[in-house]
Order: C-alpha cells, then sequence, then structure tokens
C-alpha cells in the first residue's frame, strides 16, 4: 500500500490514537442476547495493534456514542483508561483529552465512521475513516483505510504511524 506523502508527515506527529467503536473497533452490529445483554466482536489483530501502539508510547482512547459494559470490558482488558461513553457531542470529551493529556489538535488522529464523528475528524491532525463509512465521512478524512472496522483498520493505522514514527521496529523487535 502506497500511502502519501502528506499522510505520513500527519502521521509522524501523532502521540494520542483516538476511537470510535461501533464500527471502527466492531463492525457495527449488536446482537441482543435473549438475557437482554449486548454481544460485540472485536478483531484480536487490532487488539494487538492497540497494545503495539501503547508499546510505542501512544496514548489510545475510545469516545464512543453508546454505552456498553461489553466495551467497557474490552477497553480495561487492553489498557485503555481514556475511555468517554454515551458522548453524544464527541468533541466535548475530545477537549478533556487534549486538556487532560496538553495536546495539540496535529498531535492527535481519530478513526471513525459515522456523521457523529465529523466534527472531531475536522479537527485532529490525522483523520481516519473506515471503507464502510458514508461519503461525508470519507471526504472528511485525510486517509480511509484500507481494513474495515473491526476487520484489521485500527492495525493498519496502527502500522502507519508507528513507521511514519520510526518506532515500528521498536515496537515489534520482540517478534524477531
Amino acid at each position: 500500500m502506497k500511502v502519501k506523502s502528506e499522510i505520513i508527515s500527519r502521521a509522524e506527529d501523532v502521540r494520542l490514537l483516538l476511537l470510535d467503536s461501533d464500527g471502527v473497533l466492531t463492525d457495527g452490529r449488536i446482537t441482543y442476547l435473549s438475557d437482554g445483554h449486548e454481544s460485540l466482536s472485536f478483531d484480536v489483530k487490532d487488539g494487538f495493534g492497540i497494545s503495539l501502539a501503547q508499546r510505542a508510547g501512544l496514548r489510545v482512547a475510545i469516545i464512543s456514542g453508546r454505552g456498553s459494559r461489553v466495551l467497557e470490558q474490552r477497553a480495561q482488558e487492553l489498557g485503555i483508561t481514556d475511555l468517554y461513553l454515551n458522548a453524544h457531542r464527541k468533541t466535548e470529551a475530545y477537549l478533556k483529552l487534549l486538556d487532560k493529556h496538553q495536546l495539540q489538535d496535529a498531535e492527535v488522529a481519530f478513526i471513525g465512521d459515522d456523521f457523529i464523528d465529523i466534527p472531531v475528524l475536522r479537527r485532529v491532525g490525522l483523520a481516519v475513516s473506515v471503507p464502510e463509512a458514508p461519503l461525508e465521512v470519507q471526504q472528511t478524512a485525510h486517509y480511509v483505510t484500507e481494513k474495515g472496522g473491526g476487520r484489521g483498520a485500527i492495525r493498519e493505522v496502527v502500522e502507519l504511524i508507528l513507521k511514519a514514527k520510526k518506532s515500528w521496529e521498536q515496537a515489534t523487535d520482540r517478534y524477531f
């Protein structure tokens, strides 16, 4: 995959990888079980990508427009402590993250997939969409992943960022 130099330049500055949940961490489907609980599916490669990002020193955070015990469990499993649920105005949670970690817009990559994500996508240094997103979301993004939401898109973006930052080998050297 050939990535434009503008995208690589944007990725070099990233210190925080911000994720939407439904449609990014998952494929967007929610299954309700007979007991009223929900079931979500997460891609193990995305989880490993998040671990690689953290190992390389990137912060990872999640902003979701919904509340979900399953998402809380997955975030805890991945060591993600910056989790904002029921964030119907994602910009408010985003600004709290910037303040908390003393970051600038240019230091944030955000992966989103729907209209609710556009205000944050317009602000961040590296705006990313998944290919299932509506055209308007894709047009707002600097980069559209080849992999789908919940199907490796996060891992793809982590690899792009870490290679741009020249941190890929450091994050993966224990495996070679």
